[in-house]
């Protein structure tokens, strides 16, 4: 198959990657917390491209070839990752009216992170949400079956280069934030978004099993 036809693959799995990820999930909020506290910015936005690369590509080259995950299991992931962004969103929401957030500005004093420590909250915020496991095995994986043998590869590739694409621009973006912006009503407002956007992300997966 010419590059040719393989071109609108690689854009579709590039376009789903991203309107996938753009939305401030755990995962992005902790890249961007890790990035307004100049803390190990550029080894968490490594374990988080690496971590869901992987994930891609089990969805894509492993459960896929199944023909999609069992339904009974689709929709205990789902559940799961209900559970997972009420719960996360919750500790967000318990940040947001304590103002708690106020205490860790950039250049207010905050409990220094070992790369082991770093490592561990990464691959913990990609592995152990329901919600990315969703997004990658069950909606990436199935979508690259419509495009066949290679075009699956190649629309896995496209879903890979938009997690590198958008890791590497907020892990950019947050530090250059975190080095111009002191602000504590800055960790206020990003945990109360992150809370509403998780709350919101669980209504609708929680719709979707109705």
């Amino acid at each position: 198959m010419s590059s040719f036809f393989l071109a609108p693959a690689f854009s579709a799995g590039l376009l789903l990657s991203l309107s996938l990820i753009v939305a401030i999930g755990p995962q992005n909020a902790h890249v961007l917390r890790m990035g307004l506290r100049g803390q190990h910015v550029g080894l968490t936005v490594a374990v988080s491209i690496a971590s869901d690369v992987a994930l891609i590509a089990l969805g894509v080259l492993g459960l896929s070839q199944l023909g999609g995950l069992p339904r009974g299991v689709q929709a205990a992931m789902v559940c799961g990752g209900v559970v997972f962004l009420l719960c996360y969103g919750w500790k967000a929401w318990g940040r947001f009216r304590a103002g708690s957030a106020a205490h860790q500005a950039v250049g207010a004093p905050v409990a220094a992170m070992s790369r082991q420590q770093a490592v561990g909250a990464a691959l913990a915020v990609a592995w152990l949400n329901p919600h990315a496991l969703v997004e990658t095995l069950v909606l990436i994986g199935t979508a690259s079956l419509a495009w066949g043998s290679p075009g699956n590869t190649v629309f896995g590739l496209g879903a890979a280069s938009g997690s590198v694409l958008w890791f590497v621009g907020l892990g950019l973006s947050a530090l250059v934030l975190g080095q111009r912006l002191q602000s504590p009503a800055l960790w206020r407002a990003l945990d109360g978004l992150v809370a509403l956007m998780m709350w919101g992300t669980a209504g609708m997966l929680a719709y979707g099993l109705l």
